[in-house]
Protein backbone atom coordinates (compact mmCIF):
# COMPACT_ATOMS: atom_id res chain seq x y z
CA UNK A 1 0.00 0.00 0.00
CA UNK A 2 1.46 3.49 -0.81
CA UNK A 3 1.28 6.68 1.59
CA UNK A 4 -0.65 8.17 -1.66
CA UNK A 5 -3.58 5.86 -2.36
CA UNK A 6 -6.22 7.75 -0.32
CA UNK A 7 -5.12 11.39 -0.87
CA UNK A 8 -6.96 13.82 -2.99
CA UNK A 9 -5.76 14.95 -5.96
CA UNK A 10 -7.65 17.87 -7.98
CA UNK A 11 -6.92 19.17 -11.56
CA UNK A 12 -6.77 22.97 -11.14
CA UNK A 13 -6.11 24.06 -14.58
CA UNK A 14 -5.84 22.49 -18.03
CA UNK A 15 -4.79 24.19 -21.15
CA UNK A 16 -1.89 25.49 -20.22
CA UNK A 17 1.43 25.79 -22.43
CA UNK A 18 3.85 23.44 -20.87
CA UNK A 19 3.68 24.90 -17.51
CA UNK A 20 6.62 24.83 -15.19
CA UNK A 21 7.86 26.33 -11.63
CA UNK A 22 4.60 26.56 -9.78
CA UNK A 23 4.59 29.22 -6.89
CA UNK A 24 1.98 29.08 -4.09
CA UNK A 25 0.78 32.76 -2.89
CA UNK A 26 -0.90 33.28 0.42
CA UNK A 27 -4.15 35.17 -1.50
CA UNK A 28 -5.07 30.99 -3.00
CA UNK A 29 -3.36 31.66 -6.37
CA UNK A 30 -0.80 29.43 -7.56
CA UNK A 31 1.68 30.84 -10.80
CA UNK A 32 3.56 28.66 -13.10
CA UNK A 33 5.61 30.08 -16.04
CA UNK A 34 4.28 28.62 -19.52
CA UNK A 35 7.93 27.57 -21.28
CA UNK A 36 5.74 27.06 -24.82
CA UNK A 37 3.62 30.31 -24.25
CA UNK A 38 6.49 32.42 -23.23
CA UNK A 39 4.51 33.41 -20.05
CA UNK A 40 3.96 33.65 -16.73
CA UNK A 41 0.00 32.24 -16.11
CA UNK A 42 -1.66 33.38 -12.60
CA UNK A 43 -4.17 30.48 -11.94
CA UNK A 44 -6.47 32.10 -9.07
CA UNK A 45 -8.76 30.61 -6.52
CA UNK A 46 -11.75 30.91 -9.15
CA UNK A 47 -9.89 29.07 -11.68
CA UNK A 48 -9.76 32.06 -13.98
CA UNK A 49 -5.99 32.60 -15.46
CA UNK A 50 -4.32 35.48 -15.50
CA UNK A 51 -1.15 35.89 -18.17
CA UNK A 52 2.27 38.13 -18.49
CA UNK A 53 4.16 38.04 -21.34
CA UNK A 54 7.97 37.48 -20.94
CA UNK A 55 8.94 36.25 -24.15
CA UNK A 56 11.52 33.47 -24.64
CA UNK A 57 11.26 30.13 -22.14
CA UNK A 58 10.24 31.24 -18.88
CA UNK A 59 11.48 27.77 -17.07
CA UNK A 60 11.53 28.23 -13.36
CA UNK A 61 10.32 31.11 -10.67
CA UNK A 62 10.74 31.72 -6.89
CA UNK A 63 9.18 35.18 -4.87
CA UNK A 64 12.63 37.56 -4.31
CA UNK A 65 12.94 39.42 -1.06
CA UNK A 66 10.76 41.94 -2.76
CA UNK A 67 7.80 40.04 -2.95
CA UNK A 68 8.41 40.40 -6.64
CA UNK A 69 8.38 37.11 -9.20
CA UNK A 70 11.99 35.98 -10.18
CA UNK A 71 11.90 34.22 -13.48
CA UNK A 72 14.29 31.78 -15.40
CA UNK A 73 13.90 32.26 -18.79
CA UNK A 74 15.53 29.53 -20.94
CA UNK A 75 15.29 32.16 -24.35
CA UNK A 76 13.17 30.15 -26.40
CA UNK A 77 12.56 25.92 -27.32
CA UNK A 78 10.48 24.81 -29.87
CA UNK A 79 7.82 22.03 -29.43
CA UNK A 80 6.17 19.48 -31.11
CA UNK A 81 3.12 16.81 -30.33
CA UNK A 82 3.94 13.24 -28.98
CA UNK A 83 2.75 9.97 -27.67
CA UNK A 84 -0.92 10.68 -26.40
CA UNK A 85 -1.27 14.52 -27.32
CA UNK A 86 1.46 15.46 -25.26
CA UNK A 87 3.82 18.36 -25.98
CA UNK A 88 7.65 18.09 -25.99
CA UNK A 89 10.01 20.17 -26.24
CA UNK A 90 13.23 19.17 -28.68
CA UNK A 91 15.49 22.60 -29.16
CA UNK A 92 15.96 25.71 -29.54
CA UNK A 93 14.23 28.74 -31.48
CA UNK A 94 15.93 29.71 -34.50
CA UNK A 95 18.25 32.57 -33.72
CA UNK A 96 18.69 31.43 -29.56
CA UNK A 97 21.41 33.58 -27.68
CA UNK A 98 20.67 32.77 -24.63
CA UNK A 99 18.94 32.86 -21.12
CA UNK A 100 17.97 35.87 -19.14
CA UNK A 101 16.79 36.29 -15.58
CA UNK A 102 13.56 38.61 -15.62
CA UNK A 103 11.55 39.92 -12.57
CA UNK A 104 7.86 39.84 -13.02
CA UNK A 105 4.90 42.05 -11.04
CA UNK A 106 2.52 40.34 -10.37
CA UNK A 107 0.18 43.17 -10.06
CA UNK A 108 1.19 45.41 -13.02
CA UNK A 109 2.64 42.38 -15.39
CA UNK A 110 5.05 44.51 -15.78
CA UNK A 111 8.84 42.66 -16.82
CA UNK A 112 12.33 43.30 -16.54
CA UNK A 113 15.19 41.83 -17.77
CA UNK A 114 17.88 42.30 -15.33
CA UNK A 115 20.77 40.05 -16.49
CA UNK A 116 21.73 37.79 -19.15
CA UNK A 117 25.43 37.31 -18.91
CA UNK A 118 27.41 35.52 -15.72
CA UNK A 119 31.34 35.81 -15.21
CA UNK A 120 31.53 37.23 -18.71
CA UNK A 121 29.61 34.57 -20.37
CA UNK A 122 25.75 34.38 -21.97
CA UNK A 123 23.68 32.45 -19.77
CA UNK A 124 22.43 29.47 -20.95
CA UNK A 125 19.00 27.37 -20.87
CA UNK A 126 17.97 28.78 -17.20
CA UNK A 127 15.88 26.14 -15.41
CA UNK A 128 15.43 26.74 -11.87
CA UNK A 129 16.02 29.19 -9.01
CA UNK A 130 15.81 29.47 -5.05
CA UNK A 131 16.58 32.13 -2.60
CA UNK A 132 18.35 31.87 0.39
CA UNK A 133 17.05 34.19 3.79
CA UNK A 134 19.89 36.75 3.01
CA UNK A 135 18.02 37.28 -0.64
CA UNK A 136 19.96 35.97 -2.78
CA UNK A 137 19.55 33.35 -5.21
CA UNK A 138 21.38 29.74 -6.60
CA UNK A 139 20.37 29.48 -10.37
CA UNK A 140 20.55 26.80 -12.60
CA UNK A 141 21.73 26.78 -15.71
CA UNK A 142 21.12 23.51 -17.42
CA UNK A 143 22.88 23.82 -20.76
CA UNK A 144 25.80 25.89 -19.35
CA UNK A 145 26.34 22.89 -17.10
CA UNK A 146 26.79 25.35 -13.87
CA UNK A 147 25.20 27.20 -10.76
CA UNK A 148 24.71 30.94 -10.66
CA UNK A 149 24.47 33.29 -7.22
CA UNK A 150 22.31 36.10 -8.22
CA UNK A 151 21.44 38.81 -5.72
CA UNK A 152 19.45 41.54 -6.95
CA UNK A 153 19.43 43.85 -3.84
CA UNK A 154 23.10 43.86 -5.13
CA UNK A 155 22.73 43.99 -9.04
CA UNK A 156 25.62 41.24 -8.77
CA UNK A 157 25.32 37.74 -10.43
CA UNK A 158 28.38 35.07 -10.55
CA UNK A 159 28.94 31.60 -11.15
CA UNK A 160 29.18 29.46 -7.96
CA UNK A 161 29.67 25.53 -9.53
CA UNK A 162 30.56 24.09 -12.61
CA UNK A 163 30.86 20.69 -11.68
CA UNK A 164 27.45 19.53 -12.52
CA UNK A 165 26.18 17.82 -15.99
CA UNK A 166 22.62 18.98 -17.46
CA UNK A 167 21.35 20.27 -14.01
CA UNK A 168 18.19 21.01 -13.69
CA UNK A 169 15.99 21.29 -10.63
CA UNK A 170 17.78 23.14 -7.14
CA UNK A 171 16.14 23.18 -3.61
CA UNK A 172 17.56 24.20 -0.25
CA UNK A 173 17.44 22.27 2.89
CA UNK A 174 15.19 23.93 5.76
CA UNK A 175 18.18 25.12 7.57
CA UNK A 176 19.58 26.29 4.37
CA UNK A 177 22.89 24.70 5.48
CA UNK A 178 22.40 22.20 1.90
CA UNK A 179 21.67 23.03 -1.37
CA UNK A 180 20.07 19.76 -4.03
CA UNK A 181 20.77 19.55 -7.36
CA UNK A 182 18.78 17.34 -9.95
CA UNK A 183 20.97 16.41 -12.99
CA UNK A 184 18.30 14.76 -15.66
CA UNK A 185 20.09 12.89 -17.72
CA UNK A 186 22.20 11.54 -15.67
CA UNK A 187 19.33 10.68 -13.29
CA UNK A 188 21.32 11.43 -10.38
CA UNK A 189 20.80 13.94 -7.22
CA UNK A 190 23.86 16.02 -5.47
CA UNK A 191 24.03 18.09 -2.21
CA UNK A 192 26.41 21.13 -1.68
CA UNK A 193 26.81 21.94 1.16
CA UNK A 194 26.57 25.78 1.98
CA UNK A 195 29.76 27.46 3.44
CA UNK A 196 28.22 31.22 2.88
CA UNK A 197 25.93 32.93 0.88
CA UNK A 198 27.00 31.94 -2.63
CA UNK A 199 30.26 29.47 -2.04
CA UNK A 200 29.67 25.72 -2.17
CA UNK A 201 31.56 22.83 -1.23
CA UNK A 202 32.38 20.25 -3.55
CA UNK A 203 29.18 18.46 -4.62
CA UNK A 204 28.10 14.81 -2.85
CA UNK A 205 26.39 12.49 -5.04
CA UNK A 206 23.27 10.67 -3.17
CA UNK A 207 21.74 9.12 -5.80
CA UNK A 208 22.29 7.87 -9.49
CA UNK A 209 20.25 5.49 -11.41
CA UNK A 210 21.19 3.78 -14.47
CA UNK A 211 17.42 3.11 -15.85
CA UNK A 212 13.67 4.42 -15.23
CA UNK A 213 14.56 7.87 -13.92
CA UNK A 214 14.99 11.28 -15.75
CA UNK A 215 14.90 14.48 -13.43
CA UNK A 216 13.21 17.37 -13.65
CA UNK A 217 13.11 20.13 -10.74
CA UNK A 218 12.23 19.57 -7.32
CA UNK A 219 11.37 20.85 -3.88
CA UNK A 220 11.88 19.81 -0.47
CA UNK A 221 8.75 19.08 2.05
CA UNK A 222 9.16 19.58 5.85
CA UNK A 223 9.55 16.15 6.72
CA UNK A 224 13.25 16.78 4.82
CA UNK A 225 12.25 14.42 1.66
CA UNK A 226 13.08 15.71 -1.73
CA UNK A 227 10.61 15.40 -3.96
CA UNK A 228 12.13 15.33 -7.43
CA UNK A 229 10.22 15.30 -10.78
CA UNK A 230 10.74 11.89 -12.64
CA UNK A 231 9.59 12.39 -16.43
CA UNK A 232 10.61 8.80 -17.24
CA UNK A 233 7.23 7.50 -15.04
CA UNK A 234 5.50 10.33 -15.08
CA UNK A 235 5.85 10.62 -11.30
CA UNK A 236 7.29 12.57 -7.78
CA UNK A 237 9.64 10.48 -6.31
CA UNK A 238 10.13 11.08 -2.36
CA UNK A 239 13.85 10.45 -0.99
CA UNK A 240 15.14 10.91 2.08
CA UNK A 241 18.17 13.28 2.56
CA UNK A 242 20.27 9.94 2.29
CA UNK A 243 19.20 9.45 -1.22
CA UNK A 244 16.99 6.64 -0.30
CA UNK A 245 13.27 6.50 -1.90
CA UNK A 246 10.65 5.84 0.15
CA UNK A 247 7.77 6.51 -2.16
CA UNK A 248 6.53 7.88 -5.05
CA UNK A 249 2.88 9.77 -6.88
CA UNK A 250 2.06 8.74 -10.10
CA UNK A 251 -0.11 11.90 -12.17
CA UNK A 252 -3.94 10.48 -12.38
CA UNK A 253 -2.83 10.87 -16.29
CA UNK A 254 0.63 9.44 -17.57
CA UNK A 255 2.96 12.27 -18.99
CA UNK A 256 6.46 11.79 -20.16
CA UNK A 257 6.84 15.87 -19.06
CA UNK A 258 5.69 15.74 -15.01
CA UNK A 259 8.23 18.69 -14.42
CA UNK A 260 8.05 20.12 -11.12
CA UNK A 261 6.34 20.47 -7.66
CA UNK A 262 6.02 23.27 -5.04
CA UNK A 263 4.30 23.19 -1.77
CA UNK A 264 1.45 26.09 -0.38
CA UNK A 265 -1.91 26.03 0.93
CA UNK A 266 -3.74 26.55 4.02
CA UNK A 267 -1.74 24.33 6.23
CA UNK A 268 1.00 24.39 3.82
CA UNK A 269 0.92 20.85 3.14
CA UNK A 270 -0.50 21.05 -0.30
CA UNK A 271 1.59 19.95 -3.13
CA UNK A 272 1.25 21.38 -6.65
CA UNK A 273 2.57 19.64 -9.41
CA UNK A 274 2.90 20.62 -13.18
CA UNK A 275 2.46 18.08 -15.65
CA UNK A 276 3.95 19.74 -18.63
CA UNK A 277 2.90 17.99 -21.60
CA UNK A 278 -0.65 17.99 -21.10
CA UNK A 279 -0.75 20.99 -19.87
CA UNK A 280 -2.40 20.31 -16.23
CA UNK A 281 -1.66 21.89 -12.71
CA UNK A 282 -2.83 19.44 -9.89
CA UNK A 283 -3.35 19.72 -6.43
CA UNK A 284 -2.14 16.46 -4.34
CA UNK A 285 -2.81 16.11 -0.76
CA UNK A 286 0.55 15.70 0.65
CA UNK A 287 1.16 13.11 3.24
CA UNK A 288 3.77 15.09 5.02
CA UNK A 289 4.41 18.44 6.15
CA UNK A 290 4.87 21.02 3.22
CA UNK A 291 7.73 23.79 3.67
CA UNK A 292 7.23 27.25 3.15
CA UNK A 293 10.11 28.77 0.70
CA UNK A 294 11.79 31.76 1.61
CA UNK A 295 9.98 35.26 0.58
CA UNK A 296 7.14 32.81 -0.34
CA UNK A 297 3.85 35.58 -0.49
Amino acid sequence: MSVFDYVTVRQLATGLKFPEGPVAWDDGSITVVEIEGGSVAQIRPSGEIRRFDCGGGPNGSAVGPDGLLYVCNDGGLVFRTIEDGAREPYGAVEGYTGGALQRVDPESGEVETLFTQSGGEPLGVLNDIVFDTGGGAYVVDTTGNRLHYMHPGMGEIAIVATDVTHPNGGALSADGKTLYISETYNARLVAFEVLSSGELGAPQEIFRSTGGYRFDGLAVDGAGHLCVANMERSEICVFDPSGEQVAAFQTPRHDPYVTNICFGGPEGSTAFITSAGHGILYSVEWPWPGLRLNFAA
